[in-house]
């Protein structure tokens, strides 16, 4: 009998182990202030190769456009980038680039004091589902 139930209880760990995702090397992160300005940065890829995106939550109607700044540990990747509204929301998108591991990417737009960061990391060669 003790047998039997080891025997089951190793198919079902077979059976489980082969659908459960890899690891995501997305994330994103915002800053957590309950009032004004709402800033975000979203990483897209894995290890040293990644996308960033930087999204200004909740600007006032008024504004359309404004320079955003991208930052790799903390000395400042390329010129300021015109951040357009789409919706509520600005945002500006910067393709993927060797960011590389371990570093905190930071987006600030000009003329608010909040500045959203995250750390890229390495997460190995996962091949994707």
């Amino acid at each position: 009998m003790k047998r039997l139930l080891s025997l089951g209880a190793a198919l079902a760990l077979a059976l489980v182990i082969p659908s459960a995702a890899p690891a995501a090397a997305d994330t994103s992160a915002c800053t957590h202030h309950w009032s004004g300005p709402q800033v975000c940065i979203r990483l897209e890829g894995r290890n040293e190769w990644n996308s960033v995106t930087g999204v200004w939550v909740n600007p006032p109607k008024r504004v359309h456009a404004r320079n955003v700044r991208l930052f790799l540990d903390g000395n400042q990747f390329g010129s300021a980038q015109t951040a357009r509204r789409v919706g509520r929301t600005l945002s500006y998108h910067w393709s993927g680039f060797d960011t590389g591991t371990d570093v905190k990417v930071c987006v600030r737009f000009e003329g608010i004091g909040r500045v959203a960061c995250d750390k890229t990391k390495y997460i190995g060669n996962r091949a994707s589902l």
